[in-house]
């Protein structure tokens, strides 16, 4: 699997990759370190509320700053930064207000990255990344990105982007003991109680050590930021490429400053009337295709996994996991990375193993099934890299970061059902029909506790003449929310691959259809006439 892949995989499109990066997410900054105060030009704040952010208004020393581009490398352990370096990309850090309301306040960094145009008599200007999540880094991303677009790639300048609070940006983190949010509600109504209290107190963490900046960690104020990255390269229009949750905010950018986007390419899109920190609901269906099409492959190689020779009995045998693991906490791995895995993460483990219907994927999952199956048995289960990595992000305090940031955005972003009792009945109406993965897409979410977001959440009220990219089979954005914004913009073009269960296609799923209609897009800016089918 190429990095490219791993880079959009990440939950929402996941912990995919941040599964492998735990060490890397460990050492993230304190947020607050990152906050400066600048003198103000400008006697009046821009309004928050507003779509369209002018110029002025206390905005033109962000927009006419200049840039210090730099060496992307931090440390001698910054493999990031090399690649970054070897592909003769730099980088630099943009100043942004940390509230727009208030441009001559607090202030706050967003780094980024720049692969210059090499065919220079040809450049078409700057193209502008985002791995998704919400809570991904992106800024090493631009190498990758390069390679996908081909010959068009050397026309851009690709523009890597760690969202505010993400990554090399000033950092938030709210002391999590844990990597994300995403578990199952569990087997039984105490199970769900214990999720209660757990989210509860995920929420009250962030509440005790960010309180001053949550209000500000939101898809708005980042595609603000976008903006202000937009100005300050000297463009007077920017491209974009997004994934997953990178779609949702390449949509708000098209909303808040028409006539400021050039091309843009959504991969896997969100329906941005369903979006928020209950986005996965609804997509059961989907989930539970591309775990039986995994059983089914999973079944063909019985001899290598032991977990069955059909699809049926795969699945039968990734039930009994959950229920033992109910019954008692199956014990994982070895001294000393040994973890206790009940009803509330194994299916979290299904969930992010399902994103990529690759071999090399799939081979990846039925490993972490195997374990798991061993474990539940009573058997020792020395656990494979894989899902030692995937535990170590997910349940204990290196993933903290990225789980603080992704939850705050959603928080911040979209008001959710205070009542856990909704949580509850909502679950039980999922169980029936979907009994794996209905506890784990309605259970309880730290927004349930949150503070009322400041600003009401962007609606689509414009049209735009963007690219959409959608799998079939997709088992985290399905394919229903990429025909819903396609529906929503009329001029956009929907490409769509038939009969891939993939999270993220352009340039990461190898299908040359789909590659060649996007390149072509960004070299000319001119949509197919129609919405164009590709196949596996």
């Amino acid at each position: 699997m190429t990095s490219i892949q791993h880079g959009v995989k990440r939950s929402f499109s996941g912990m995919y990759r941040a599964a492998r990066r735990t060490t890397a997410l460990a050492t993230g900054l304190i947020l607050t370190a990152g906050l400066t105060t600048l003198s103000a030009t400008a006697a009046t704040p821009a309004d928050p509320g507003t779509d369209v952010a002018t110029s002025g208004a206390g905005l033109d020393r962000f927009n006419h700053q200049r840039l210090d581009w730099r060496s992307c490398v931090l440390g001698p352990d910054d493999a990031v930064g090399r690649n970054l370096e070897q592909a003769g990309a730099f980088c630099a850090n943009v100043t942004v207000p940390l509230d727009y309301a208030d441009p001559w306040g607090r202030t706050t960094t967003v780094a980024i990255s720049r692969l210059e145009a090499t065919d220079t008599h040809r450049r078409i200007g700057s193209l502008l990344l985002n791995n998704g999540g919400p809570g991904n880094d992106t800024i090493g991303a631009p190498p990758d990105i390069r390679t996908a677009m081909k010959d068009v790639g050397a026309r851009y300048d690709i523009i890597g982007m760690d969202p505010r609070f993400v990554g090399r940006s000033s950092r938030l983190d709210c002391g999590w003991p844990v990597g994300t949010n995403i578990f199952s509600a569990g087997l039984g109504r105490a199970t769900f109680d214990r999720q209660v209290t757990l989210q509860k107190d995920l929420a009250d963490r962030c509440r005790a050590t960010n309180a001053s900046v949550l209000p500000y960690v939101t898809t708005r104020n980042t595609a603000r930021d976008m903006d202000v990255i937009r100005a300050a390269l000297g463009e007077r229009k920017i491209s974009y490429l997004g994934y997953s949750y990178g779609t949702y905010l390449g949509t708000v950018y098209t909303q808040m400053f028409p006539g400021r986007y050039d091309r843009v390419v959504l991969d896997g899109a969100l329906d941005p009337n369903n979006y928020g920190s209950r986005t996965l609901r609804g997509g059961e269906a989907e989930y539970e295709h591309a775990f039986g099409d995994w059983a089914a492959w999973a079944a063909s190689r019985d001899d290598v996994y032991g977990l069955g020779g059909t699809r049926d009995e795969v699945l039968a045998a990734a039930d009994r996991i959950v229920a033992a693991s109910a019954r008692n906490p199956l014990t994982v791995g070895t001294a000393p990375d040994v973890f206790r895995v009940d009803d509330t993460q194994v299916p979290f483990v299904y969930f992010i193993g399902i994103a990529d219907d690759s071999d090399a994927a799939r081979a990846a999952l039925a490993e972490q099934v195997s374990v798991l199956n061993k474990a539940a048995q009573g058997l020792p289960a020395p656990s494979s890299p894989g899902l030692i990595g995937l535990l170590q992000f997910a349940l204990t305090d290196g993933g903290s970061p990225h789980g603080s940031v992704q939850s705050a955005i959603f928080c911040g972003d979209v008001a959710a059902p205070r009542n856990p009792e909704v949580y509850w009945r909502d679950v039980q109406r999922s169980r029936a029909a979907h009994p794996l993965f209905g506890p784990l897409s309605n259970n309880i979410v730290p927004c349930a506790f949150w503070d009322r977001p400041r600003e009401e959440p962007t609606r689509v009220r414009r049209d735009a003449p963007i690219m959409i990219v959608a799998a079939t089979g997709d088992p985290r954005t399905v394919y229903k929310g990429s025909v819903a914004l396609h529906d929503q913009l009329p001029s956009s073009r929907l490409v769509t691959l038939r009969g891939a269960n993939q999270h993220g296609v352009f340039g990461s799923y190898g299908n040359a259809c789909v590659d060649s209609r996007v390149n072509a897009y960004l070299a000319t800016g001119n949509l197919p006439a129609t919405d164009p089918t590709c196949v596996k």
